[in-house]
Order: structure tokens, then sequence, then C-alpha cells
């Protein structure tokens, strides 16, 4: 007995095997075409150019507004005048002078701040103890605005470069009271019951699970008491001052110059993003574990 195959229905599937007589020829394989992300697919501009696209629009904007009249000298000099003035300044070593008197002081001041700030946060953070005995007293503190003190501060230490020191000390002393505390606290729980777990002492959790865990927070309250403590330079240095950049704004001020003071707050500009910088890259270097988002 023989069995003939017959041909497939319409509506049936050909099942002849692959390779037979008379049977179809397999579908080309389509092209594959990797996906890229649309931000990927953007025109990739240098970083460093959009950097300064701002700024430098701004400068060309302020010349512009010099150059027709619309911004006269005795308002605001022109970017050409102030960088005359600073190159003349520069010249004759009075803002050299000044800038390593002003780096002293914020030097001196943030040391100072950070080890008391970060000492007190250590103390409350830790312990609940040093909680109750220190957070209410650093909060009721922390509310009083440093530049309100500065008489009392002169009072206290006299005119010399003590009372200067003090209001920085003291302006960076809360804001990294304030991250390193909050860096503490914010270690996840689990993380403390796995060192736990593990065998690890008071001081090895403390050493290898909170404190990496709140260094973050502590980077973070670097960079703004940086900003406060250049702040408080700008106080400190208007008040019974013979150097610094500060004094020379005030010698400025009485002469109506506003191109040195144009060069000196520009000083201060360029020293707090200098400072920013050294942060920032010992951010980068410090936390080189911890994988963040940088934007797109």
């Amino acid at each position: 007995m023989s069995i003939s195959h017959a041909p497939p229905g319409p509506h049936e599937p050909d099942i002849s095997p692959i390779g037979e007589k008379g049977s179809p020829a397999p579908a080309p394989t389509p092209d594959l075409v990797p996906l890229v992300p649309a931000s990927s697919r953007r025109t990739r501009v240098p970083r460093w150019l959009r950097r300064t696209t701002g700024p430098l629009l701004l400068l060309a904007l302020w010349q512009l507004l010099s150059a027709t009249g619309l911004l006269t000298a005795d308002v605001l000099a022109s970017p050409g005048r102030i960088a005359q003035v600073g190159s003349d300044l520069i010249a004759d070593g009075s803002l050299p002078s000044a800038m390593g008197t002003s780096l002293q002081r914020v030097a001196f001041g943030l040391l100072l701040g950070t080890v008391v700030g970060t000492g007190l946060a250590l103390v409350s953070g830790l312990f609940r103890i040093g909680e109750d005995l220190v957070d209410a007293p650093v909060q009721m503190l922390r509310t009083v605005p440093f530049v309100g003190l500065i008489p009392l501060f002169i009072i206290w230490f006299g005119i010399g470069e003590a009372p200067k020191v003090a209001i920085i000390t003291l302006g960076v002393t809360f804001p990294l009271y304030l991250n390193v505390y909050a860096g503490i606290r914010g270690v996840d729980a689990q993380l403390i019951e796995a060192g736990e777990s593990l065998g690890l002492s008071r001081w090895g959790l403390v050493r290898h699970v909170v404190l990496p865990g709140a260094l973050p927070g502590a980077m973070t309250g670097l960079r703004y008491s940086l900003g406060i403590a250049w702040l408080a330079l700008v106080f400190a240095e208007q008040v019974n001052a013979d150097s610094g950049i500060g004094f020379l704004m005030v010698q400025a001020r009485d002469f109506l110059r506003t191109d040195v003071i144009v060069v000196c707050l520009v000083v201060y500009a360029f020293l707090g993003l200098l400072a920013d910088f050294v942060v920032r890259s010992l951010e980068r270097l410090l936390l080189q574990w911890r994988p963040t988002f940088t934007g797109r």
C-alpha cells in the first residue's frame, strides 16, 4: 500500500521537510539596526565650550552697554577698564598681597570650622546623649546671624586677626554640622544590621559603614561652607581691616572707584570657583564607589 503526499490546501501550512525538492527557500533575515538613544544622537559640543558660553555672552553684553553709553563709568566700569585696573593692581603688588592675606584668613577659619562642626556632628549623630546635649544649643546658635556678632567679637578678641577668623569659623561650622549630622542619621539601618551580623564592633561600624555613608553629605556641607566662608570674609575684612581684598574694597568705596570694587568682586568669585573645583575634585576621588546620575 502506497501513501501519496497531496499538495497542501489553501489554508494548510506547507510541512514539507527543508531541503526536499519543491520546498520554499527560507526567508532572508532582516538586517539588525542598533538602537541609539536620542541623547547620543545630538551633536556633541565640548563641555568647556558650553560652560563658557554663558559668561562670554554676559561679558559681551556688558561691553556693548558700556560702549553705547547706556552703562556709564560712574555706575559700572567697562570690562576693558576693569581688566586694565586689575593689571595695574597686580603690577604694583597690592592685589597679590591682598589675596594672600584673605586666603590665609579663609584657610584658618575653614580649618577651625571644619574641626568644630564635624566634631559636634559626630558627637550628636553617633550618640543619643550627645544629641540631647549638643543639638539644641547648636540649633539655637544657628539661627543667630553671624554678621550681628561682629561687634561682640571685636569686644572679645580686639581688632586684630582673631575676630575675622572667628567670624569665618562661625559661618563654616553650622553648614558642616547640619550636613554631617544628616549624613550620619541617613545611613540605612539595614547596613548597620548587616555589619553587626558580620561581627563588626562599634568602632568597626562607625569606620566602615557610618562614616562612608555620611561622606557624601559631608562633602556637600564642605562646598556650602566654602561659600559661607567667602561671604563671612567680605564682612570681616570691612571692619577694622588694614589688609586683604575687603580692605581694597573699602578704600575704593571711599574714592568712588567702581572699577576697583568690581576687580575685587571678580577676585572673590574666582577664588570661590577655584575652591569649589578643588572640593569637587576631592569628592570625585573619595566617592568613586558611589554611582550617580551625571545628566544627559
